[in-house]
């Protein structure tokens, strides 16, 4: 019951800042998609108007985890990612009958065909070819399967996850306890047709996982935490090797480093190796930095 309470109490405080946030987004002058005149077309976030560069000629399109949407995820990451020169696109996809306002809950191939059609809007509009995608959490496995099962591996340059999970989680017990109670059906009847794809086992994990879930073509990061106590393991988040592969553990990289699972949206540690991923050529020496979000 205690790990219950956890994960509720996770789940509450996750769709209590997506409100927050989401009211706030609706203050901004312009919409996701359209841009304010006389924007310059270099700068912003969801700026359709927003042409690339030759220093970074794919636009970063970010993708939510589950629960999340496209504002309180990326607040500090877009922004980040804005001011190193990149054209940035996100949108809250897998909508269910519980509102916008918490993402990433439908059926994860229906969540995967929304983010195809969403690549070829960000390639129409900024006339790239290919896009990088950056995902945190189910905004790794989304896209897997969008690269693997979707044709998106022809129009992915580069893709980097954080919090990644491949192969399921059992939600440090909560999963399992789900399917021993057979409560599968009662998380999809709620609308929450990803809860049950998450699970070990399912077919959606089965047809990912038939096969290397990294397919050549792009370049495949992968950055998990040991403290990650949703992505359970967190070696979920790993990637069988490969020479377009590289997986991080964040603690290999900085022992300072004591981020959870949501913590690693706002991780300046996770910034940095985001950043020297998209752009090895002129990556910046990594700085290890504390930081924690006391298990979070």
């Amino acid at each position: 019951m205690a790990k219950l309470r956890t994960f509720l109490t996770v789940l509450l405080l996750s769709v209590l800042a997506s409100t927050t946030l989401t009211m706030t987004a609706s203050a901004e002058p312009a919409s996701a998609g359209t841009a304010p005149a006389g924007t310059a077309p270099s700068s912003g976030w969801n700026n359709w108007s927003c042409r690339p560069s030759a220093a970074h000629p794919e636009p970063v399109v970010l993708v939510h985890g589950m629960g999340a949407n496209h504002w309180d995820n990326f607040l500090t990451l877009a922004p980040t990612l804005r001011a190193n020169g990149y054209c940035v696109y996100s949108q809250t996809y897998g909508k269910t009958v519980l509102g916008g306002l918490a993402g990433g809950l439908a059926p994860m191939a229906d969540s995967a065909a929304e983010l195809s059609t969403f690549v070829d809007r960000v390639r129409a509009a900024t006339g790239a070819s290919k896009v990088d995608i950056v995902g945190h959490s189910e905004g790794t496995t989304v896209p897997a399967y969008y690269m693997k099962h979707l044709g998106g591996a022809a129009k992915v340059d580069d893709f980097v996850g954080f919090g990644s999970n491949f192969k399921g989680t059992t939600l440090n017990g909560l999963a399992t306890l789900a399917e021993a109670l057979k409560l599968q059906g009662l998380l999809t009847g709620v609308g929450c047709g990803a809860c049950t794809d998450y699970l070990p086992g399912s077919a959606f994990l089965a047809k990912l996982n038939d096969g290397p879930v990294a397919v050549p073509g792009p370049t495949y990061t992968s950055i998990v935490t040991r403290y990650d106590t949703v992505v359970t393991p967190y070696t979920s988040g790993l990637l069988a090797p490969a020479p377009n592969v590289t997986n991080i553990v964040l603690q290999d990289e900085c022992g300072l480093d004591f981020a959870g699972h949501l913590g690693l949206a706002i991780d300046p540690n996770v910034a940095q190796l985001v950043l020297n991923r998209l752009d090895p050529e002129g990556s910046k020496p990594f700085r290890c930095r504390l930081f924690t979000t006391l298990g979070i």
